[in-house]
């Protein structure tokens, strides 16, 4: 038997002998098949992956597939994401083999029956509760589904990355859609938004304070209009004031004072956040019977019922309508109408998350470790998840974190 001296004399000598190198085990990846089918809604001419986007994710080792036509409204071609290195499909029941669909608008009846309930399939898409029928959810469940709203997600700042974009979109373009509607070659009477030397500004009159509000103010002050804000919440206004970086006319709202604004006022936006799903509506028909002949009001939040008693839905083939001689802009889908835009924003969103889903080894890995991804699950393999869901349909629902144990 060797001493311990001997044993020391060996241990010592070894130390300066090369040894093998011990790299990190990097995390398991694993590659996704991913479906984008073409929108059924109506107007609906977003779509969540841009060719680009498309490019990363092909070279990242994933597969997509992708509906013909897919990209036309937002002037996408199939042959750009054929380059990119997708997949076209010419049959819808093909790219819904995919197991993560991603989709902008909600899937219709006859689209839920091409998923298969075998497949755990994962459904990216907006929830638009307010729409949404109840055999909708029953039919989804059925297809023992993961179905997780975009809009719903969050970032790790606990911001929605999807709602927010969508809102700077709307509130930018809100804007827009006033002045061109101000104008004679759009029934308006003939008055530039904004301002010049001598004559005066015109007056804008925002409602609501939050995202679509501050890029509202912003792009109305950019034009040199005078801009005055109202909201219920304090908080809000001076949060807005220290971004836009300026005193700004500010109010909460008071219906007296919100009335004189109105009569002065050339352009009134509408951008209220819901409140349990639905727009409070603030501005009564007399409020607006009050205001100039030929002003525009701009609902924003029409898709939630609306910030004006006389608001009704239109569209964007015909937007616009009068009511006491003021002009009514009152399309749910603002986004929509800058598509090539909004769906660059959108994959701006889903590129990194799916980027993700494939280096943590799958969607139910992901959905354990990242809370606002969590967030936006409303249903997980057929069962409901979320509360508020669950009591508007009157169907069973269960907490996440159970039923993730359970699997």
């Amino acid at each position: 038997m060797r001493s311990s001296e001997d044993l020391l004399r060996t241990l010592a000598k070894s130390a300066f002998l090369p040894q093998e190198e011990t790299l990190e085990l990097s995390r398991r990846e694993s590659s996704l098949f991913i479906g984008m089918p073409k929108e059924s809604a109506i107007q609906e001419n977003r779509v969540p992956l841009v060719p680009d986007s498309v490019a990363v994710l092909v070279s990242n080792g994933h597969r997509v597939i992708v509906e013909s036509k897919a990209g036309e409204g937002a002037n996408f071609q199939d042959r750009d994401y054929s380059e990119a290195g997708a997949e076209i499909a010419h049959n819808k029941e093909e790219v819904y083999k995919a197991d993560i669909l991603l989709k902008v608008s909600p899937p219709s009846l006859e689209e839920i029956k091409f998923l298969n309930p075998t497949s755990k399939q994962i459904l990216f898409s907006a929830l638009q509760l307010p729409v949404q029928p109840r055999n909708f959810m029953q039919q989804l469940m059925s297809k023992k589904v993961t179905a997780i709203a975009f809009d719903y997600i969050k970032d790790a700042e606990g911001i929605y990355p999807i709602v927010r974009a969508m809102s700077e979109i709307a509130g930018t373009s809100s804007i827009l859609i006033a002045a061109e509607h101000l104008s004679n070659m759009r029934g308006g009477y003939g008055q530039m938004l904004g301002g010049i030397s001598g004559v005066k500004p015109t007056e804008v009159v925002i409602i609501g304070a939050g995202t679509v509000g501050e890029f509202a103010t912003r792009a109305a002050l950019g034009l040199g209009a005078s801009v005055r804000v109202f909201d219920d919440n304090i908080y809000k206004l001076r949060r807005l004031q220290n971004h836009v970086g300026q005193r700004l006319n500010t109010s909460v709202l008071q219906p007296k004072v919100l009335r004189k604004a109105l009569k002065n006022a050339d352009v009134v936006i509408g951008a209220l956040r819901p409140v349990d799903g639905k727009t409070p509506c603030v501005v009564s028909e007399e409020m607006v019977a009050d205001m100039r002949q030929g002003s525009v009001i701009v609902d924003v939040s029409i898709d939630c019922g609306g910030c004006f008693e006389t608001s009704e839905v239109t569209s964007h083939e015909s937007p616009v309508y009068k009511k006491h001689g003021v002009i009514h802009y009152c399309v749910p889908n603002i986004a929509a109408r800058v598509s090539r835009t909004a769906s660059y924003a959108l994959s701006n969103v889903f590129t990194p998350l799916i980027l993700d889903i494939g280096q943590n080894g799958g969607i139910e890995k992901m959905v354990k470790k990242n809370t606002g991804l969590r967030h936006g699950v409303y249903m997980y393999r057929g069962t409901i998840t979320n509360k508020i869901l669950g009591e508007a349909f009157s169907l069973p629902y269960k907490d996440i974190d159970l039923l993730m144990a359970a699997f």
